[in-house]
């Protein structure tokens, strides 16, 4: 199995990468190998002969290289066979077994994973007890495992992976050590608030928020370590679990039998000792036997034969531990005072009467008044020294008579602590203290005057909030340490589905401590979760078979496991009859399929709604059947695979292929029936009508067709005359093709010369002398006369064509000329030269005047003169003759004002 789920695993994974070359190296297509050994051998016939050593080694090689080629093909073919037949009996082992993989299978596989990798140096073999811790120590690392789901009790928020947390040695509860913290602090001060006694600080003990556990204020965590405790702030690894450093635990093992948990660093508490040792049994009849370390105390099962506490029966019980129970059998025993028998346990010998002693006293004058009892009565509490009722005076009388009050005053310090007892020497108690006191209430609000012995409390109610911060307390002359609230808190939990049941209380309440089952569909399977999780969970996997009914026509499903959706389309063959044939429907159920269906909504406008999707259910009709049957062409050219549904009379497409009456051509329609055919290879009355030309050969050399149309037998000779040019291509000749094609070389070269004089020329220029002649001209010394001429030209003279030369030499004439020439054309080459360099030179003059331009003129310096405005020059002597003006005007309404 191991094999084959790598070889499923790894389909497609690395394939012909180096592979090959390894395991084919014998001889696999593409190594250049030509089987040669370490001794230079060549091939399995050894050394050649050195006489034919070419011939032999290229065949050798050649078929050596096709040995080679058919043993890895042979092989290939072996091994193919062998994986499909591993895959097919893997797939088949997985339809069996139910072991289909999807999501869920990898995540628990990497969850059995991690489990394995932190138990990998326990055993798996525990007892009762033992599986018991194992299975919870497994539990609370798969719940550490999953994220959301650990909850600090302290803030009621979730604990996540990477955040630092406190661990209780009690009941393994996790907490924010920022909460513990401060849960610390505020129960100490809670304490001393609540307390009347001054205690230290550090002697106050505070309790884990889950299990109650007591630490001490020592105890108190500072700092971040992982669950054995010996990193601190350990990094967060998804590959460990969280809060974990990853080395092996180390903590004491309990029961402590003085070795270590070997499990990697985990929350919750350790499993019991793996370690075996020899131990006997507890009724020590058996010898020593091997036994788990945790489990070294064990029960052999027979009697235990221990002497019971009454001393008479021996235990009956199996080998057990601790103490013998109490004996069970029975007995008659007497009671203390021995008036009275009883059959009773025999392990409770000693009991009580219900009945008074009234044994007399030694003094003779009294009974003893105590209840049944087995020792002495003793003395009698009469004889001896008495004092009165107040104790100031002391007599010894006889227990026959009683002492009397001495008549004193009492003075015994009274139940207020305060005052003593003013009334003469009594019996009994005193009364309560009658002295008149004011006295506070206890609220400290008013105080009034009243007796010692009464307490006073006013009428006035307690405002303050009680613990819960909700409510008042309303009590009437409180002291100031309200009682806790008595009210139900009824708050909705985190769940949403349950209020809060606690007294009412301050702060956030505590998680739902219900849980909740969440079952698989057939309900075989459940998980708890807390309660209020039940929608986030997702539920669980179940193993069972789906139970589900079929809804197609088949009575089974192929199996699947248990699930919520709807099941998954029928897998098996559809299996039902065909119309119009004896075969079956050999696809896959299609009774149920899913179809994508859009409403056609007639949209007007934007605003419209879209049509909507919606998926139907509909069965669709079996395929045409699909099998293939031989089936012959119409015209019996070919036997093809036709499907079943599509059997009957067709054409292969071919031309039907008969010998039509000419004899020469063959029918040329498409495959059809032949109708009155003679025998298999003859056309018949539907065949084709030979409308073709005659296409025999025609004589050699005739490149005419046949001008009647196709015949049997030999064609009529040719009768068509070719047109063609003479040798000297000066006229054109008509030459019956009969003629032309049976004559030979020499007879078709006299047919096609016309006689007249060749006009081709001659090497020498001049026109040749014979007939019209094929090929090139014949060789002859030309006769007529030319002018030959010296380089020059100067000089001329008349010779025979044959017998002239090309040139004649030059005189000294010639050359005198040819110097005079030569020297006018220096002359006119240097005058040339001199324009060139004149026109360069009144270029670059031009340009130089062009680039330097005219003198530019100076520019004059000119200065900028403001000129003050007409306000700022007049602006100060304005000023001076307003303020004349107004200091005068107010000097005459003063003067007015006083004469007036």
């Amino acid at each position: 199995m191991d094999s084959q789920s790598a070889f499923l695993r790894g389909k497609g994974r690395g394939r012909g990468r180096g592979n090959g070359r390894g395991a084919w190296s014998n001889g696999a297509p593409g190594v250049k190998s030509n089987n040669r050994s370490g001794d230079g051998s060549v091939g399995p016939g050894g050394l050649q002969s050195s006489n034919n050593i070419n011939n032999s080694h290229a065949q050798s090689v050649t078929s050596e290289e096709e040995i080679q080629q058919a043993q890895v093909q042979e092989r290939f073919d072996a091994i193919s066979i062998k994986h499909r037949e591993s895959a097919q009996r893997y797939l088949r082992e997985l339809q069996e077994n139910n072991e289909f993989s999807d999501e869920e299978e990898e995540e628990e596989e990497l969850k059995d994973d991690v489990l394995e990798s932190i138990f990998k140096s326990y055993s798996v073999s525990y007892d009762e007890v033992g599986s018991n811790l194992v299975e919870k120590v497994q539990d609370d690392l798969v719940h550490s495992f999953r994220s959301a789901t650990s909850a600090c009790l302290v803030c009621i928020e979730t604990v996540k992976k990477e955040e630092a947390i406190w661990c209780c040695r009690g009941c393994a509860g996790i907490f924010h050590i920022t909460c513990i913290q401060k849960w610390v602090t505020e129960g100490t001060y809670q304490f001393n608030y609540k307390s009347d006694s001054n205690i230290p600080a550090s002697n106050i003990p505070w309790h884990c928020p889950k299990c109650r556990h007591e630490y001490q204020q020592s105890d108190c965590p500072t700092k971040y370590y992982c669950f054995c405790g010996k990193v601190a702030d350990p990094p967060f690894d998804p590959w460990l679990v969280p809060h974990s450093c990853g080395q092996t635990c180390g903590r004491k093992l309990k029961p402590d039998c003085g070795h270590s948990c070997l499990l990697l660093c985990h929350p919750g508490p350790c499993p019991p000792c793996p370690k075996t040792k020899k131990s006997v049994c507890y009724c020590g009849k058996q010898p020593a036997q091997m036994k788990r370390c945790s489990a070294r105390n064990w029960a052999c099962g027979q009697p235990c034969g221990r002497l019971l506490s009454c001393n008479q029966h021996y235990c009956q019980q199996p080998c057990h531990e601790g103490e013998c129970s109490a004996c069970s059998k029975t007995s008659k025993q007497s009671c203390l005072c021995g008036k009275h028998e009883d059959t009773r346990l025999c392990a409770s010998p000693e009991w009580r009467c219900k009945e008074v002693c009234n044994r007399p006293l030694d003094c003779g004058n009294h009974v003893c008044e105590k209840v049944c009892h087995g020792q002495d009565c003793g003395r009698c509490p009469r004889l001896g020294l008495r004092t009165c009722p107040c104790g100031k005076t002391e007599l010894e009388l006889p227990c026959t008579e009683d002492i009397l009050p001495c008549g004193d005053t009492c003075e015994k310090l009274l139940s207020c602590g305060q005052h003593k007892c003013l009334e003469r020497c009594h019996t009994g108690n005193c009364t309560p203290c009658q002295h008149l006191v004011v006295k506070r209430c206890k609220c400290g609000r008013k105080q009034k005057e009243s007796l010692c012995s009464k307490e006073f409390s006013c009428d006035s109610k307690c405002n303050k909030q009680k613990n819960c911060g909700r409510h008042q307390c309303k009590k009437k002359c409180c002291k100031g340490n309200c009682s806790p609230c008595d009210q139900i808190c009824g708050k909705p939990l985190g769940c949403k589905n349950h209020k809060c049941a606690s007294p009412c209380h301050s702060g956030p309440c505590y998680p739902c401590p219900l849980t909740v089952d969440v079952f698989c569909f057939c309900n075989s399977t459940k998980v708890t979760v807390p309660c209020g999780k039940e929608k986030n969970t997702k539920k669980p996997k179940c193993n069972q078979i789906c139970r589900i009914p079929p809804t197609c026509h088949h009575t089974s499903r192929f199996k699947h496991r248990c699930h919520f959706d709807d099941c998954p389309p029928c897998r098996l063959v559809c299996n039902l009859p065909l119309p119009g044939c004896k075969h079956t429907c050999p696809l896959k159920c299609h009774d149920e399929v899913k179809v994508k269906v859009v409403e056609k909504v007639e949209r007007k406008g934007p605003w419209d709604p879209l049509p909507v999707e919606k998926i139907d259910i509909i069965k669709k009709p079996c395929s045409p059947c699909m099998v293939p049957l031989p089936q012959k062409c119409m015209g019996e050219h070919e036997i093809r695979e036709v499907e079943c549904s599509n059997i009957g009379a067709y054409s292969c497409g071919r031309p039907c292929g008969r010998d039509l009456d000419c004899g020469n051509h063959t029918c040329h329609l498409d495959c059809h029936i032949v109708q009155d055919a003679p025998d298999h290879q003859s056309a018949g009355k539907n065949c084709a009508v030979c409308e073709e030309l005659c296409l025999k050969t025609r004589p050699p050399g005739c490149t005419h067709s046949c001008p009647e149309s196709c015949h049997p037998g030999p064609c009529p000779p040719c009768t068509y005359s070719i047109k063609m040019r003479c040798h000297c291509h000066s006229m054109v000749k008509h030459i019956q093709c009969i003629d032309w094609a049976g004559a030979s070389t020499e007879v078709r070269a006299n047919l096609k010369a016309c006689g007249g004089r060749c006009p081709k020329n001659m090497p020498c220029g001049h026109r040749c002398l014979s007939p019209c002649h094929s090929g090139p001209c014949p060789e002859v010394k030309c006769q007529q006369l030319t002018t030959s001429s010296c380089r020059c030209r100067r000089i001329k003279r008349q010779a025979i064509c044959y017998d002239k030369k090309k040139f004649i030499e030059c005189d000294e004439e010639c050359e005198r000329i040819k110097s005079e020439k030569r020297s006018k054309e220096e002359e006119a080459e240097k005058l040339r030269q001199e324009e060139v360099a004149r026109k360069e030179r009144e270029e670059l003059e031009a340009f130089e005047r062009r680039t330097k331009g005219k003198k530019r003129k100076h520019r004059k310096d000119y200065t900028e003169v403001i000129e003050p405005s007409w306000l700022s020059r007049n602006g100060k002597s304005l000023l001076i003759s307003f303020l004349v003006a107004a200091f005068s005007v107010l000097f005459c309404y003063f003067v007015y004002t006083c004469i007036e």
